[in-house]
């Protein structure tokens, strides 16, 4: 579909709504059928562009290394030659280096974040050069490239919210909320987590869960992961067993969770730190590949440093890890993911942050078993995979949601999971206000972010 394709409202040809105009309560309020045709386009469009970057995704990595599925790649990682992982991945480094520099011919300086967009430029996106970055950051996550596949789609969501924003006039108060749903349904479609990807876009991307927030968000999401169910199927990302919850679990919880929270604090500052540090000169063609084929090196002994963490989450989730390998991935993985960042590497942070808390929740539930044995070693990585979910994005609410959506679990760790998502977020939010999407922001933007929210509210 051409984006000059999208038709427009009936009533597109009147006057734009004014700046201050805040979202339609009912579809009483004025502007209100522009503002859910807005809604309906964006969620159309997020989840077609989540299908045709999976679809992407999945040719890629077929073409790279012979598995077309996220949890295949570490089976197919472990039966390639050490020349196809460093070839590869340096491949991948010097195609982000030429893709980088051609998107800085798009537009100029370094692009706009969708959360700094959101909140300090109404939601206004430069749409080429974010399009771009999304189907770089798919290709190179597909060749291996340590990084989140649902950067892409995001992207691809938040842009199609601004599209939809100019056609149908909407004020900049409405545009920011379209960006946040339209990023939202992307990840809802490409993970099918529907309910989880509307709070994600309130509560970690907008920053509040008012009330008549929650109904287009909901909308939008709901929309994107029916238009990309042909290539997405409707079941968990993740297959867990009914784990038994011992009550030792959540006294577990009570001790690790503080800990896992100053692992997300470090992993928060060291991607700022990565940000900081991001060439900008000809460095940034040189940079990539250097970074990418280091780490093609040290994959051939650690292919879980390979992908988005997906396989290496389900792996922890199932079965323990040899000591020496989990506690030399604690380090790697994070370490491979921060690297890639700061070479200039584009991807999502999500399923990174996911594995992290995977690892992390494994070596203390290691620790743990050791003086009290009795539970599974996959429940605590369970359990860190949510609590490190929660405490990078600060989003506790859309974390525990999408934990159960994506592994199809009702009920059964909630209790848990909630002790450790509040206890890790608790411990995080003393230390550090940004989350992991926030990590580009200043001390002063983030202030100004903080008294932007409690001045407007829901």
């Amino acid at each position: 579909m051409e984006l000059g394709s999208i038709p427009a409202a009936p009533g597109a040809a009147e006057a734009p709504a004014p700046a201050g105009a805040k979202v339609p309560a009912t579809l009483r309020d004025p502007g209100a059928l522009r503002f859910w045709l807005a809604v309906a386009l964006t969620g159309i469009c997020a989840g077609l562009g989540a299908a045709a970057l999976t679809l992407l995704f999945k040719a890629v990595q077929e073409l790279a290394w012979g598995a077309a599925e996220p949890e295949a790649l570490l089976e197919a990682a472990r039966q390639a030659s050490p020349l196809r992982h460093v070839a590869l991945l340096l491949g991948a480094g010097l195609l982000t280096g030429l893709g980088q520099w051609l998107l800085t011919r798009l537009s100029s300086g370094n692009g706009i974040e969708i959360t700094a967009a959101i909140w300090f430029q109404a939601g206004r996106l430069p749409a080429l050069r974010t399009l771009g970055s999304a189907v770089l950051s798919i290709i190179i996550v597909g060749m291996g490239a340590p990084l989140g596949r649902e950067g892409g789609p995001k992207q691809f969501g938040a842009v199609f919210g601004n599209l939809a924003s100019d056609l149908q006039k909407l004020s900049d108060e409405q545009r920011r909320l379209m960006v946040a749903i339209g990023a939202g349904a992307g990840m809802a479609a490409v993970y099918s987590v529907p309910l989880g990807g509307a709070l994600f876009a309130l509560e970690v991307l907008r920053g509040t869960l008012g009330l008549r927030l929650v109904m287009p968000a909901l909308a939008a999401a709901l929309i994107a992961v029916k238009a990309a169910s042909f290539v997405v199927p409707n079941a968990p990302l993740y297959t867990i067993p009914a784990y038994v919850i011992p009550p030792d679990v959540y006294l577990w919880a009570i001790i690790a969770s503080p800990f896992i929270g100053l692992g997300s604090v470090a992993f928060v500052r060291a991607i700022a730190w990565a940000d900081r540090v991001r060439p900008s000169d000809w460095r940034r063609l040189a940079a990539p590949p250097a970074v990418l084929a280091a780490v093609g090196l040290l994959s051939i002994v650690f292919p879980q440093l390979l992908g988005n963490g997906q396989d290496l989450a389900q792996l922890l989730f199932l079965h323990p890890l040899a000591p020496l390998a989990l506690f030399a991935l604690l380090v790697l993985r994070p370490l491979a993911t921060v690297s890639s960042a700061a070479g200039g590497a584009p991807g999502g942070l999500f399923t990174p942050s996911l594995a992290t808390g995977a690892l992390m929740g494994s070596a203390l539930g290691a620790l743990w078993l050791w003086v009290h044995p009795g539970a599974e070693i996959g429940l605590f990585a369970l359990l860190g995979a949510g609590a490190m979910l929660a405490a990078t994005t600060q989003g506790p609410v859309s974390s525990l949601v999408l934990m159960m959506e994506m592994t199809g679990q009702a009920r059964a760790f909630v209790l848990p999971m909630l002790t450790a998502i509040i206890v890790a977020t608790a411990t995080s939010r003393l230390i550090e206000r940004r989350s992991i999407y926030e990590a580009r922001l200043t001390d002063e933007q983030v202030a100004e972010r903080l008294r932007a929210r409690e001045q407007t509210g829901p």
